[in-house]
């Protein structure tokens, strides 16, 4: 009898102690986090491809998802959708992917994803953001405002808060440009957004570099592609900031989102660019 209550004493301080390593801070867990409106929400079809996983890839669940048997704040194997419940794929996806099979196996990549298709840049902006909850007035964009209880920045800021406890923010993601095309204040509201993060979550800019990826190219037709001269003035405004190019990025047939091809081709570009900052750092 003794020996069977010893076992299972074993038995539950291993699954406490294999608890506890997942759930500490652990510096070979890199996070970052993407923000921005309709394709990096995820716009694009989730093909066979796009279904397999890594348990070094993760995203934090940003919502309560019965249909994908997911909870709010928990980390699951990162599938799209990475946003939402009924989004498509994301470029934070190919980012993920490509990032873990650039970095050793001892390092794993997560992802939060807090994005609003449609949404105007200053929606993120903590002290204006009441002003662009209603730049739709159609349920499709008012249940996204909901779902993230009204303020989609204070709910990005509390899930990585609570990634910071599991890992350690090494960028952020954005892409998002379209709803405020030929702003050219929108390098200085990103600016305030960025600023913001970086206050909010104890962040140095040097440490987190800021990846805004432009909108569909011109070469492609971009409906929104006059944006993309503005979007790259975005260092001007961040010394921390790069800028992804779009060129040559596959779209839909609307010509204001990437297809499938296209999104994958975008991930991989935020990845490189992020393992090259990442290598010129450590020289």
């Amino acid at each position: 009898m003794k020996k069977k209550i010893n076992k299972r004493i074993v038995i539950l301080l291993t699954v406490f102690l294999s608890t506890i390593n997942v759930f500490s801070q652990d510096p070979n867990f890199h996070v970052y986090l993407c923000f921005g409106q309709s394709n990096m929400e995820g716009s694009a079809t989730i093909e066979s491809q796009d279904k397999t996983g890594s348990s070094r890839f993760l995203a934090l669940q940003s919502l309560d998802c019965d249909n994908l048997l997911r909870k709010k704040d928990i980390w699951y194997p990162a599938f799209a959708p990475l946003t939402q419940c009924y989004t498509g794929l994301s470029p934070a996806d190919y980012f993920g992917r490509t990032m873990i099979k650039h970095l050793p196996d001892s390092v794993k990549i997560g992802i939060v994803n807090v994005a609003v298709g449609g949404s105007d840049i200053r929606l993120f902006d903590k002290a204006i953001y009441k002003e662009y909850t209603t730049t739709y007035s159609e349920e499709w964009f008012t249940k996204k405002i909901r779902d993230y209880e009204g303020n989609p920045y204070n709910h990005f800021i509390n899930l990585a808060k609570l990634a910071q406890k599991n890992g350690v923010i090494k960028g952020i993601l954005l892409h998002q440009g379209e709803t405020n095309q030929d702003d050219k204040n929108w390098p200085e509201y990103v600016k305030v957004i960025y600023n913001n993060m970086l206050q909010d979550l104890s962040l140095n800019a040097e440490d987190v570099p800021l990846l805004a990826g432009e909108v569909v190219h011109e070469e492609q037709n971009g409906v929104c592609a006059s944006m993309n001269p503005i979007i790259n003035t975005l260092p001007n405004a961040i010394p921390t900031a790069h800028v992804i190019s779009s060129k040559g990025c596959k779209v839909r047939e609307d010509n204001v989102h990437f297809n499938s091809e296209g999104v994958r081709e975008l991930g991989k570009r935020y990845a490189l660019k992020m393992l090259s900052l990442q290598e010129n750092n450590s020289k």
